[in-house]
């Protein structure tokens, strides 16, 4: 059939052509928005999951939500930015919410004062005032230029929150990557958040990451917990995975048997991403406006290959030797959560000489810890592809440096 009109999307963040499974967060985002607009608090929320199972997509989702309700959206996605770096993506950010929210030539008292406040807060790494050539507004004394990040970013929250409070609409942050954040930004973002429900202002922060972002979140600050809900999304459930590989189909007029799904559901096991890339394989060497259980068989090669050489490939592309063995050796203990004395005794290896490894391909988000002493790939079905791509479990030496005399 015409690849032209392919409705799967298997493409990074892609939103699909039908969203699936996910009404319970889009309305609990939605009951959000508006209990904040009218002056009343809420739990916000972080949603956590695997790869691939649709956190940018509810995020996009989110932001369309948002914007139907005349809200300002922030959207960005975490990096490894150290404080300056992250200073500058904030103001840069809220700069362009407040002229949203307020054209220059129309600014108030409230407006002007965050906007003070924003220069204060970057001038803490722009010292020499280069941003007066595109701003040219004076920094405001006291506020957010203590040089603490929650207190600044407080700061920053609070002012901007006030001009949306005039304007009658709300300002809302999607971050995505949360896990990425160091614990300063994330404490930060929470302690601003706090005093932001505190104050009852329509302003808030909305996160996705991986799993292991609710404890990160509970480290950074102790009131998280209470301050926000962490959602975890996974695969669908069989009816809302055929749903997913069906009515994209239905919707160009053509037919996807009944068969046809249930094979696409138990190759996939409703992981949402892998739908999408099995029935974009499907749709190719399908005929005649109709998807059969032997389409879906015949496109698995294809399928598997594809999932091969770019979802799983690229991550494993960036380990090195010995955090490929430590993977390789995870998988050949099965798909589950491993213990780090088993993976390291299969290995014959000491705990203590691969806890570095691990914590390694933590922090490259390959993997994440569901409990003390367990690691997890971050990816489903990542087991399968590492003894597929490394057939044999071969531990490189480990090299100490030698002590200088």
């Amino acid at each position: 059939m015409d690849n032209v009109n392919n409705p799967y999307t298997p493409n990074a963040g892609a939103t699909p052509e039908a969203l699936i499974g996910r009404d319970g967060q889009t309305k609990d985002f939605s009951d959000l928005l508006e209990r904040l607009k009218r002056g009343r608090t809420d739990q916000s929320m972080i949603i956590t999951g695997l790869r691939g199972v649709g956190k940018t997509v509810l995020l996009s989702r989110f932001a369309e939500i948002a914007a139907r309700a005349g809200w300002e959206v922030i959207e960005m996605e975490a990096s490894k930015h150290d404080e300056s770096a992250f200073r500058q993506m904030i103001f840069a950010k809220f700069r362009a919410a407040l002229l949203h929210l307020s054209p220059r030539r129309r600014w108030g008292e409230r407006a002007r004062h965050a906007a003070a406040v924003l220069s204060s807060f970057m001038l803490s790494v722009d010292p020499e005032g280069s941003i007066s050539l595109t701003w040219d507004v004076p920094a405001s004394d006291g506020y957010a230029d203590n040089g603490d990040l929650g207190l600044d970013l407080t700061d920053v929250f609070l002012a901007v929150g006030e001009v949306a409070k005039e304007k009658d609409t709300g300002v809302v942050i999607l971050i995505d990557e949360v896990q990425f954040l160091n614990k300063m930004q994330l404490e930060s973002l929470i302690q601003a958040v706090h005093k932001s429900v505190q104050k009852k202002l329509p302003i808030t922060f909305v996160g996705a990451g991986l799993p292991q972002i609710a404890e990160l979140a509970g480290d950074a600050k102790s009131y998280a917990e209470r301050l926000f809900t962490f959602p975890r999304i996974d695969s669908l459930t069989e009816q809302e995975a055929r749903r997913a590989i069906m009515e994209p189909a239905q919707a160009e007029g053509v037919t996807l048997t009944p068969e046809a799904a249930d094979r696409a559901v138990e190759i996939t096991h409703g992981y949402p991403y892998f739908l999408q890339e099995l029935g974009y394989q499907a749709w190719i060497v399908a005929k005649d406006g109709r998807i059969t259980a032997e389409d879906i068989s015949t496109a698995r090669e294809a399928y598997e290959a594809k999932l091969d050489s770019s979802f799983f490939r690229v991550r494993l592309d960036r380990a090195t030797p010995l955090q490929t063995a430590y993977m390789r050796a995870m998988a050949e203990l099965g798909p589950e959560p491993q213990k780090a004395s088993e993976v390291a005794s299969l290995m014959k290896r000491e705990s203590s000489q691969l806890g570095p490894i691990r914590s390694q391909l933590i922090e490259m988000g390959l993997l994440y810890t569901p409990q003390h002493g367990y690691a997890a790939f971050t990816v489903p079905e990542f087991d399968s592809f590492m003894r597929r791509a490394v057939p044999e479990l071969d531990v490189p030496e480990i090299h100490h440096r030698r002590r200088r005399r």
